[in-house]
């Protein structure tokens, strides 16, 4: 797909930031439950503000929780507006959990985000996570947080104690079938050691933004 590009100006951008006139880039995580993508995110947008990161505000045909508010943590729209934005092409993904709960990351949100000169994270799946990737090439760097071993993965879900037997069973099922995903992304970050993992992923970041870690 053809994507808007615009052309590099002079003069060396400070570290993780967009040079004036760019767009911002786009940053992938996926991963299967239990490897520890969200701690990782987290972590390093928290820890790192000169990379300027930002989440991507995903679209949502469930009711807003809470305190939630529309254009903060989701843009909340009826099932028959989210597909009649399915119709008109204005996904970048998308996917329907359960009867009419439909999640997906606008195209057009995204695009403002990164012309404000924010660098955008995307907490997706893993097909989510090909789909940003093909369409943006070059302009999205997409990571894989591999578990070291499904035998790893088991630990950490049973630890976890919020489960079921049956639950983590199906849980490591879908794991073994997103890892085959693993080769698909840019680089695959396997989260053996929490600390490590979290240096590679910012020197991966940093490398991929044009700063250094």
């Amino acid at each position: 797909m053809e994507k808007d590009k615009k052309e590099r100006t002079s003069g060396k951008p400070q570290e993780g930031s967009t040079e004036p006139g760019r767009k911002g880039k786009l940053i992938i995580f996926s991963a299967p439950s239990g490897s520890g993508k969200s701690t990782i995110v987290q972590w390093l947008m928290a820890t790192h503000p000169e990379l300027r990161l930002a989440f991507s505000v995903s679209c949502t045909s469930r009711a807003p929780r809470g305190t939630e508010r529309d254009g903060v943590e989701y843009f909340f729209v009826t099932a028959e507006e989210f597909r009649r934005r399915i119709s008109r092409g204005e996904f970048l993904e998308y996917e329907e959990v359960y009867a009419d709960r439909f999640y997906g990351t606008l195209k057009e949100q995204v695009e403002r985000q990164r012309e404000a000169g924010d660098n955008v994270v995307f907490d997706v799946d893993v097909k989510g996570g090909c789909n940003i990737k093909e369409y943006y090439g070059g302009d999205a760097l997409s990571l894989f947080i591999q578990p070291p071993s499904v035998e790893e993965l088991r630990r950490r879900l049973e630890g976890r104690a919020t489960d079921s037997e049956e639950a983590i069973s199906q849980r490591l099922a879908k794991a073994e079938y997103e890892l085959t995903f693993a080769p698909k992304f840019d680089r695959i970050v396997v989260n053996d050691d929490l600390e490590t993992a979290k240096q590679e992923t910012l020197e991966l970041v940093s490398e991929f933004l044009g700063g250094k870690a």
